[in-house]
């Protein structure tokens, strides 16, 4: 070892708890082997250990000697310390000897605990049986003693039920305890079939321990009681319905309020009279079924009673189109009274009417679409004095009666749950229909108003589309062609009555001699656009009228060949029969005047009143298209006789001499020009040049004249006055050209004095401006 070399002291060598002992025998070698591989192992772990041995520095006999030094230095401590610690030692050694008896006592008390505890465990078990067994014993009780509560529940009858059956009021509480005792009656009345029967309210009688209600002691002593007490309920019922049914006849009732709250509030009270009393069910359903029947005839035969005070009865049996003009004047004068002038031709806001109609949602059955046109009034109409054309009185009755079939048609069902075809509902309008109708046929008696029954027709068709969104068509409809039936004859009669005064019309009855427009022509235009307009309402196209929905009624459909088909077709060919015996009619008319200008006048007033009216009530169609073509011709002939009473001999000479150029080649001199005294004579030319230059402005001017005081339109006779002088301009052009033709070469002398196209134009013009 090298005196440098630093040899670690004995703290940092790792130290070995134990020294392995020798063994002879083979595994206590292999044992020694691992202990020593571990030892070294640890001692290489020190790293200055390991460095030195790696290096040679290590003097292993030197370090063996001091590691046993230190190992005898630490021996002598241990034992040191061991000598100081043992009075300590001595005194826990005998407190561990105090705690060793203490613990011992402990065991022996425990054990005596636990051989008592397993004397008690057997009580213990013992009374577990005796608690389930009670345990058991109380289920059984109480389940039976709920089943004996409910079976007397359902068979007892408490006292406030009785007391409020007897004779509290019929109300809520009546209507619950009457449910209560059919119940218990019910109940009580089960039999052994009722067994196996799941709708049974107690199938398999649980609650009577498997025995039949009506078979127990206390079902028998209990059914008396019942049927008795049903007895008084159904008296007590009767009473309260019949008190109701005396309501239902008192003045100014509210009738649907008392349904409402009086009768449909307690509809199973009517149930229960039906099972317990059918005969009182019976009776109840019908005083109900004559209370209403009278009540709504009285109702409708009153309300009918003050609509009709309210009509203005617009036409008689004289308001026909050609009616004779001492039907228009007063009886004190020989004037026309203009009121009645006025009459019920015009159709004018009657239109209306359709567009008031009830509608499907109306009446608080559906979601609404409010009618924008309610019914009348009838006491507030005639506090204000108003008047109302029949039609508007006829939808107020079918709009009222409608609405009262309605309601009938539900409460009925809902209320006597009938459903059938001999269900009440017949019998309670069977006599309110009857009115309606009654009234209507003797209205129709003497109503001459085509119009308003035209317009009745047209709302018996929207009535029935009202009932059928209602879903009251199988009990209504019958009515509304009823209805029908009575009004498509009484038209037809009306039509025939207005063809017939067409007809048998002339001069002498209808005061004829004026040129000017014929109240029969106005009166003619403003009915013909009336149905028109009715029919045309709602149209898909215009011009188009619309007769779908007015079919021929039922038992209707072969009355007479002109129907071709339907009522509305026999309405249109009515129509177009009345426009031909119009025309015919004012041909008639127009004869009385002595000259044929006069005649054209007066057709060309009248026509073109008529088509005036048809524009401005902006109605079209073949009638309109008829006129105007009648219009065109009568202007033509107009025209012509005009220009005649002027121009006669210029006209007559273009005329002429045209048709005479047109059948004869004209005769060649040898240069081949026409010889003019062949064709016409120079001097008339010459005198008909002069006289149409001197007097074609004063011509004119007559003309002017003559439009403007023969026509009350004003712009028919602009145009008329137009047409007039451009056919004179063409006539002067025409003899310009004839002039031309025959003087082909040089123009005579008298050509000098022809009036020039343009300053006749500006002639012209300044006649437009000046109008």
């Amino acid at each position: 070892m090298s005196p440098t070399t630093t040899v670690p002291t004995g703290e940092n060598i790792p130290q070995r708890t134990s020294l392995p002992l020798l063994k002879t025998s083979k595994e206590s070698g292999e044992q020694a082997a691992e202990t020593l591989s571990a030892d070294l192992a640890v001692f290489l772990s020190d790293p200055s250990l390991r460095s030195a041995l790696a290096d040679g520095s290590l003097d292993l006999a030197s370090y063996s000697s001091t590691i046993n030094s230190e190992l005898a230095t630490l021996e002598r401590e241990c034992i040191s310390l061991h000598r100081q610690a043992a009075p300590d030692i001595r005194i826990l050694r005998e407190e561990m000897d105090v705690c060793d008896s203490i613990l011992a006592g402990l065991q022996e008390m425990l054990l005596g605990f636990q051989a008592d505890l397993s004397g008690l465990s057997g009580d213990i078990r013992q009374l577990q049986d005796q608690s389930r067994s009670l345990a058991v014993q109380v289920d059984n009780r109480r389940d039976a003693e709920e089943g004996l509560r409910l079976f007397l529940e359902r068979i007892v009858v408490p006292p406030n039920l009785a007391e409020c059956i007897c004779r509290g009021e019929v109300d809520e509480l009546f209507l619950e305890c009457v449910k209560d005792l059919e119940e218990k009656f019910a109940y009580v009345q089960l039999v052994e079939q009722a067994i196996d029967d799941p709708a049974s309210s107690d199938p398999g009688f649980v609650l009577s321990s498997g025995i039949p209600p009506s078979q127990t002691a206390a079902g028998k002593e209990m059914i008396e009681h019942l049927s008795k007490l049903r007895l008084k309920a159904v008296e007590r019922t009767r009473s309260y319905f019949l008190n109701v049914m005396k309501q239902l006849r008192r003045p100014k009732t509210h009738i649907r309020m008392i349904q409402t709250h009086a009768l449909l509030k307690y509809e199973y009270l009517v149930d229960f009279l039906l099972v317990s009393s059918p005969s009182i069910h019976i009776e109840i359903r019908d005083v109900y079924v004559e209370t209403m029947s009278k009540t709504l005839h009285t109702l409708l035969r009153t309300y009918h009673k003050q609509l009709l005070t309210l009509d203005m009865r617009l036409a008689t049996r004289v308001d026909l189109i050609a009616v004779e003009e001492g039907a228009l004047r007063d009886a004190f004068s020989t004037k026309v009274n203009m009121r009645k002038r006025g009459d019920a031709f015009v159709l004018g806001d009657r239109a209306k009417v359709l567009d008031g109609t009830i509608s499907a949602e109306s009446g608080g059955y559906e979601n609404a679409a409010v009618s924008s046109l309610p019914p009348i009034n009838a006491h507030l109409a005639s506090m204000n004095g108003e008047k109302y054309s029949y039609e508007m009185i006829f939808r107020s009755i079918i709009s009222h009666l409608i609405d009262a079939a309605t309601n009938e048609y539900i409460f009925a069902r809902q209320f006597f749950k009938e459903y059938g075809q001999n269900d009440c509902w017949e019998a309670i309008f069977g006599k309110a229909l009857s009115l309606v109708l009654e009234q209507l046929e003797n209205y129709l008696f003497n109503c001459h108003d085509a119009i308003a029954i035209l317009l009745m027709i047209k709302l018996t068709h929207s009535f029935k589309r009202t009932v059928k969104a209602r879903h009251i068509d199988k009990v209504m409809e019958p009515f509304l062609d009823r209805i029908a039936n009575l009004l498509w004859p009484r038209l037809k009669m009306v039509m025939n009555a207005h063809l017939r005064s067409i007809r048998g019309a002339n001069a002498k009855k209808l005061g004829g001699g004026d040129i000017h427009p014929h109240l029969v022509s106005r009166r003619y235009a403003e009915f013909t656009c009336s149905i028109l307009l009715i029919l045309n309402r709602g149209r898909k196209h215009p011009g188009e009228s619309n007769v779908e929905g007015l079919a021929t009624p039922s038992g209707n459909h072969n009355d007479t060949s002109s129907h071709r088909g339907s009522a509305g077709d026999m309405l249109m060919n009515d129509l177009d029969v009345m426009l031909e015996e119009m025309v015919l009619l004012l041909k008639r008319l127009a004869d009385v005047h002595a000259t044929n200008i006069k005649r054209n006048v007066f057709m060309i007033n009248n026509l073109d009143q008529i088509i005036t009216i048809f524009k401005e009530r902006r109605v079209t169609g073949k009638e309109l298209n008829r006129f105007s073509e009648l219009l065109v011709q009568q202007r033509e002939l107009f025209v012509e006789e005009e220009l005649l009473q002027t121009f006669s001999k210029m006209i007559a000479f273009v005329q002429q001499t045209e048709a005479h150029m047109s059948r004869i080649s004209a005769p060649r001199s040898a240069r081949g020009v026409a010889a003019p005294a062949d064709v016409v004579n120079p001097d008339v030319v010459e005198s008909l040049v002069r006289e149409f230059a001197s007097n074609w402005k004063a011509g004119i001017e007559q003309i002017n004249r003559n439009v403007l005081s023969y026509f009350s339109n004003f712009r028919n006779g602009m145009e008329i006055l137009k047409q007039v002088l451009t056919q004179l301009l063409l006539y002067y052009t025409r003899f310009q050209d004839v002039i031309r033709k025959v003087w082909r070469g040089k123009p005579p002398s008298f050509c000098k004095d022809l009036v020039s196209t343009s300053v006749i134009l500006a002639e012209i013009k300044k006649h437009a401006l000046a109008i």
